[in-house]
């Protein structure tokens, strides 16, 4: 197997492969129900995550718990993705490809399970914790095998799939959430994905077949928890950003984000030395220096951020400046999340033919476009249908930076990087969720309180709140326009 070496621009040489022809997966390797029940884990494991967004009020009242403690159900998912994540790279060499999966749907079905039925807050964030261990070990898993086992020609297709599940199941979770409440409490979210998952992990034991031999590497304790802290306390740190900015307690969310700043300069010091002596790293770093790879990560970063943003602001600016109830604003939600699902494989297909740049530079335009517009049209006096009407070109916008971009991130990359490229782009995902979350809702909270100072009413200084929501979520794609612009165009395949 072949060695490269970076160039002096940094980036590792592209080697032209000839494309296979057929489907590369070893013998006896059944590649469409394998993908088909990753695929389908995957989103239900997403949709999870923002699931209970609109549920919180409910969780509120039958627990005996206040916002701030609730919003540690949203929270502690993130940090727990945030810290597992980075050791995937790891666990996908140490372990069978049948080992990760197995462990993964194991705890993802135990933490549903427990959850479903728990009594306490406290129970029901350890369940929590444990469906994110298991979220964070499929996503990587999922990824790596669509690059093992699907032809060059078709994997703008099937990464597709992938972008339903980033870049959709996130904004369905608010509209089946509401939904279900309308018409149960908030133990039947839980019990919908059981059988899901149930069914999933049967068919996958049947059919999942190791496609890698698991190696004897050893894994870094100090790394690990390096890893943790830093990941973990930037997690923390951007999650208490409404805190910091106008809580009694600034102090201590700020020096958590310290504290996980220099731990993360650690990390990676340890990861580049590592490196350096030829040892098996945690987390290799080496995907950073390739510009597609980066660039590509960083214009997902990007979109992430404000689509996740969005999916978390717009409810609550329906609820406090418009007056909706939980279903309508669920269903209001749903076009816009059925438009990036459904255009995902379309937008595959299309990548296939004319590679990234002609797609994600419109792309991500559209949802600058509407983030922008946005700040104007959605005041106290808006309707549903506008909403609708800005929500579907914002989640075409997104399918159409996903989905090219998580093809040609990790398609940039030697095979033996694919792993922990993966895991790179999981882990930031989970920074840039909680970055945009975060700062949509301290712009919304903060516009809000200094309007109502102006002396209107609750309603309107909402909708101002939700302005200044909007014109980050603006900036950010508007800078997202320009680094896509630089964009290469599809890379051949390269090996090392």
């Amino acid at each position: 197997m072949a060695m490269h070496t970076p160039t002096p621009t940094g980036e590792l040489p592209v080697v032209p492969q000839p494309r296979p022809a057929v489907d590369p997966a070893p013998q006896g390797v059944k590649v469409t129900p394998i993908i088909t029940v990753l695929v389908v884990s995957a989103f239900v494991m997403i949709l999870n995550e923002t699931l209970l967004s609109v549920a919180l009020p409910s969780l509120m009242a039958d627990l005996s718990i206040t916002a701030v403690t609730a919003q540690w159900l949203s929270t502690g998912f993130m940090l727990t993705m945030a810290v597992v994540i980075p050791t995937t790279g790891f666990l996908m060499k140490r372990l069978s490809v049948r080992q990760v999966f197995t462990t993964a749907m194991g705890l993802f079905l135990v933490g549903t399970a427990v959850a479903m039925v728990s009594p306490t807050f406290p129970l029901l964030l350890g369940a929590r914790v444990v469906q994110a261990a298991g979220t964070a070990m499929v996503l990587p898993l999922l990824m790596t095998t669509i690059l093992a086992l699907v032809p060059i020609r078709s994997r703008g297709l099937v990464m597709g799939l992938v972008g339903v599940v980033i870049s959709a199941a996130p904004a369905i979770g608010p509209s089946a959430s509401g939904f279900i409440l309308q018409h149960w409490t908030w133990h039947a979210l839980f019990l919908m994905m059981l059988p899901i998952i149930v069914v999933a992990l049967v068919v996958g034991l049947l059919f999942m077949r190791n496609y890698t031999e698991p190696q004897k590497v050893r894994l870094d304790g100090l790394s690990v928890v390096l890893s943790a802290i830093g990941f973990g306390g930037l997690i923390y740190a951007l999650a208490s950003i409404s805190q910091i900015v106008a809580g009694p307690n600034r102090a201590i969310p700020l020096v958590v984000a310290a504290v996980g700043l220099l731990s993360l300069a650690a990390f990676t010091m340890r990861q580049l030395r590592m490196l350096a002596r030829d040892e098996e790293p945690l987390l290799d770093l080496r995907p950073l220096r390739v510009r597609t790879f980066t660039v590509s990560v960083l214009v997902i970063l990007m979109g992430f951020a404000t689509m996740l943003g969005t999916v978390v602001a717009l409810p609550l600016y329906m609820t406090d400046s418009l007056g909706l109830d939980t279903l309508t604003i669920g269903l209001t939600m749903l076009p816009g999340a059925a438009a990036s699902g459904l255009l995902g494989p379309a937008i595959g297909a299309l990548y296939d033919r004319v590679g990234a740049r002609p797609i994600v530079v419109p792309g991500i335009a559209i949802m600058a476009a509407v983030n922008w517009l946005s700040v104007f049209l959605l005041d106290e006096h808006a309707t549903v249908g506008l909403i609708v009407a800005l929500n579907i070109p914002l989640g075409i916008g997104m399918a159409m930076v996903m989905t090219p971009l998580l093809t040609l991130s990790l398609g940039s990359l030697p095979r033996s990087l694919y792993g922990h490229g993966s895991a790179i782009l999981n882990t930031l995902q989970q920074l840039a969720g909680a970055l945009g979350t975060a700062v949509f809702i301290a712009m919304l909270s903060l516009g809000a309180v200094l309007a109502s100072g102006t002396g209107v009413s609750a309603q309107a200084a909402q909708a101002t709140g939700a302005s200044w929501a909007f014109v980050f979520g603006g900036v950010i794609t508007t800078a997202a326009v320009v680094l896509a612009s630089t964009l290469k165009q599809t890379p051949a395949e390269v090996e090392a």
